[in-house]
């Protein structure tokens, strides 16, 4: 099974910062040759991840607002008493969602839904140059 990779280098504003990669992803996939099969799409580190989700304005302020829920900074985790760093939340949220995701490849194409992008979440509390490894495979 041909397998065919490539790396998204992406410097981010820090906390929050949301990126849309899907045009980035849809051209690996289209240079990768690979008309059936998958892709992965990878965040090299522990407090950024990778999603869907229908990238507008509106949910691009929430999503964060919701995460800071779930995990607010500030808190005294133990990753804090540790390391003394201010980004214990950053790397809660960074797994709840997940270091990456795999999505179909039908036809030479991405497949999502039309209300459906890829994107990157930067949860760490300053800014962060990131590699994301887009892997395409199949036939």
């Amino acid at each position: 099974m041909p397998v065919y990779r490539e790396i998204i280098k992406l410097q981010t504003r820090g906390k929050e910062d949301m990126t849309d990669l899907s045009a980035q992803v849809e051209k690996i996939v289209s240079r990768s040759g690979i008309k059936e099969g998958l892709v992965h799409i990878f965040n090299v580190g522990s407090t950024a991840s990778i999603g869907t989700i229908e990238f507008e304005p509106g949910l691009v302020e929430d999503f964060p607002a919701m995460m800071n829920k779930i995990a607010p900074p500030g808190r005294n985790y133990g990753h804090e008493q540790a390391w003394h760093d201010g980004n214990g939340h950053s790397h809660l949220q960074a797994s709840l969602m997940g270091p990456g995701i795999t999505l179909p490849v039908e036809k030479g194409a991405l497949v999502c839904g039309t209300w459906q992008q890829v994107f990157h979440y930067e949860a760490d509390n300053k800014p962060r140059h990131r590699e994301i490894i887009v892997t395409v495979m199949g036939d």
